[in-house]
């Protein structure tokens, strides 16, 4: 128990220190020490089914996983042995091609949203509209990219998948990129402003690299929600048991493997071998997403200040 001093002299004369004193004997107390319980307790209630997910993950998973499960094809159903090859080959790219224009867009979107006034209603709405994406359902995202790409082009695609996922990317780049650029301190704005910078100039050297750490950590949760998504890829790059390339070229224009649509298809099938699969290709996928945010972070933290 901690002992306050009884009487003080001065400001303070009237504060009971009596009352201030904490002890289990006091009904405060006691409800501050059973409310710390139950928050702890369900802090880990919380945290059970997470655990439970990466280690089943971990022990079934890593039976199976191997270089030559990284490297091969598919099996036949009957088969043994086989791989995932080409649906992690098939990943890469649909999530590298959605990237490759989402994350310029967005970036261009966010800072023109912060930089725009709060009377701007063209701004307005489109942060409106950003926020209503974050909510949309991923399986709409392929039946656009459905009707939008793939009956156009008479076929399915990784362009096409593509699309879906750039979909479900766009509102996290762009909200997680702008609240990031709104955090760059009014000072460092006025300071390059003062040596006479352009805005552009203010933009481009002042606050994207200062925002950086945070725009990377939106481009991070993008692509990790992006990888995991399996209806709009089976709307938009279906699947194969091939190699998405041939003879040193990519063939993007073609029926693609992905890891989340293959474990789908694996894990519903009555065979041993799909099913070890299907838990391997799930592990290398939990694993993909974890190396990205390690990485985004491990580079946030080297940039200059």
């Amino acid at each position: 128990m901690t002992t306050l001093p009884t009487s003080v002299s001065g400001p303070l004369a009237d504060v009971d220190f009596a009352e201030l004193e904490k002890s289990l004997q006091r009904p405060r107390t006691l409800i501050n020490a059973a409310l710390d319980v139950v928050v702890t307790a369900m802090t880990v209630l919380a945290l059970i089914p997470l655990f439970s997910v990466v280690w089943m993950l971990a022990v079934r998973g890593g039976k199976k996983l191997s270089l030559a499960v990284l490297t091969q094809l598919p099996p036949a159903p009957l088969e043994a042995g086989g791989g995932f090859g080409n649906a992690l080959l098939g990943t890469l790219v649909i999530v590298g091609l959605a990237a490759l224009w989402t994350v310029p867009f967005g970036i261009l979107n966010a800072v023109y949203l912060a930089q725009a006034k709060p009377e701007d209603r063209l701004a307005t709405g489109v942060r409106f509209a950003t926020k209503v994406l974050t909510g949309f359902p991923s399986i709409l995202a392929g039946v656009f990219a459905y009707g939008a790409v793939v009956l156009l082009t008479g076929g399915f695609s990784a362009l096409a998948g593509a699309v879906a996922i750039s979909i479900l990317m766009l509102p996290v780049v762009v909200l997680t990129a702008e609240d990031a650029i709104r955090a760059v301190p009014a000072r460092m704005k006025e300071a390059a402003a003062g040596m006479g910078a352009t805005e552009a100039q203010t933009v481009w050297m002042v606050l994207l690299p200062t925002a950086l750490p945070g725009i990377l950590t939106g481009v991070m949760l993008a692509v990790a929600r992006a990888a995991g998504e399996t209806a709009p890829l089976i709307f938009t790059a279906l699947f194969s048991n091939y190699w998405l390339s041939s003879h040193g070229q990519i063939h993007l224009m073609q029926p693609t493997a992905s890891l989340a649509v293959l474990i789908y298809n694996f894990a519903g099938m009555p065979f041993d071998n799909q099913i070890e699969l299907a838990w391997a290709a799930a592990l290398v996928l939990v694993l993909i997403v974890l190396a990205l945010n390690i990485a985004g972070q491990a580079l946030s933290r080297r940039l200059p200040e």
